[in-house]
């Protein structure tokens, strides 16, 4: 794998007992780089992040026994690395002048760039332990749509759901890919593309428009509905059916971002003022406070690790194990309890809040 002759040191440090995740600092040159964003873990521990500049511009970075290089292809502006496979290869993009490429990243020889389906542009979202990858790309007409890279086949156009636009996100070792499509009647919805039976509209929770983020070695999807009254549930899609994990939380905007092939998912659920994470494992809904835990979750490996970011005045890349325990654990009664304290904690911070900005308003009008 080719890099940056610079390496920084990522130091992993255990927080306090308070404090759910394991945050990855940046050990050298804090001058230089501010934020960092783990966005996939293997089973081996190399995780695929992002680090930026202070001045905002990602990089693509490749994460392993403490170490953390800088990816290159040579003459690029910026660069991201999104996924990564049980080989440590690793899926993202390069930015040259004004237009980006859709890349892997090889351990024991250079990258490979997968072109375009005609347009300017492509972006590497996914890829599997075949060496096969997913994304998007331009096409010569300014639309874009979902593709799928197979080594030595070059990039294929997946089509869309009737819309001009599509994107591919996920996809297992059997070639099924999940992604997002519009479609004829101009909305967006998750699908599920199957080599055999091509792409499946997975449809909504009753709402105008999903989207899917994630998928597993079996199939099941991962993602977001919006619901019939406009708010935004997780979803799962076992092959035949949407179950609605929104539901189970029981509150706020929530997002299912990851799936490992234990069908534990990953998300987060977003209140008026609050930022929380969820973990539903073995029939259980977990949610943990983005304070003590991660502020995003990006993806579930099979050895249960979570990966994302923290929040503290800036994202850094994290990692927090899914079995951790949980703020509550929803079942029985307890959900109704949080559900109630959540409400009232909204409640409150609403009340003052106006309260705040009747008392300035006041003072500006005597």
């Amino acid at each position: 794998m080719r890099r940056f002759a610079a390496v920084v040191i990522l130091t992993t440090l255990s927080l306090s007992q308070d404090v759910y995740a394991s945050r990855f600092s940046l050990g050298v040159s804090r001058d230089k780089y501010g934020e960092s964003v783990a966005n996939d873990m293997n089973n081996a521990g190399q995780v695929a992040l992002i680090v930026r500049d202070k001045d905002g511009t990602p990089h693509a970075a490749f994460f392993e026994r403490g170490k953390v290089s800088l990816l290159e292809t040579g003459g690029e502006i910026a660069s991201e690395a999104n996924r990564i496979n049980r080989f440590g290869e690793v899926i993202g993009s390069v930015q040259r002048d004004n237009s980006w490429q859709a890349v892997i990243f090889h351990q024991s020889q250079n990258p490979t760039m997968l072109g375009t389906l005609g347009g300017r542009s492509s972006h590497g979202l996914a890829l599997n332990n075949a060496g096969e990858a997913v994304g998007f790309s331009d096409l010569a007409d300014g639309s874009w749509h979902a593709f799928l890279y197979r080594p030595g086949q070059g990039m294929r156009d997946l089509g869309t759901l009737g819309g001009n636009i599509s994107y591919a996100v996920a996809m297992n070792d059997t070639g099924q890919v999940a992604g997002t499509s519009v479609t004829s009647g101009g909305y967006r919805h998750a699908f599920l593309y199957d080599p055999q039976k091509g792409m499946q509209d997975l449809g909504t929770l009753g709402g105008r428009y999903s989207s899917a983020n994630a998928i597993n070695k079996h199939g099941v999807v991962a993602g977001m509905s919006e619901m019939p009254d406009r708010s935004k549930h997780a979803f799962v899609y076992d092959g035949k059916t949407m179950k609605d994990l929104g539901a189970l939380i029981g509150y706020g905007d929530s997002v299912a971002t990851g799936i490992n092939d234990e069908g534990h998912v990953v998300g987060i659920v977003d209140l008026e003022h609050i930022r929380l994470a969820f973990v539903w494992r073995d029939n259980k809904m977990l949610v943990h406070p983005s304070g003590k835990s991660l502020y995003l979750t990006n993806a579930i490996n099979n050895a249960g690790q979570v990966v994302g970011a923290v929040y503290d005045r800036g994202l850094e890349a994290a990692a927090m194990p899914s079995s951790t325990r949980p703020f509550v654990d929803h079942g029985g009664d307890t959900i109704l309890w949080f559900n109630a304290a959540m409400a009232g904690l909204a409640g409150v911070l609403v009340f003052f809040r106006r309260r705040i900005a009747g008392f300035f308003k006041a003072q500006t009008t005597v």
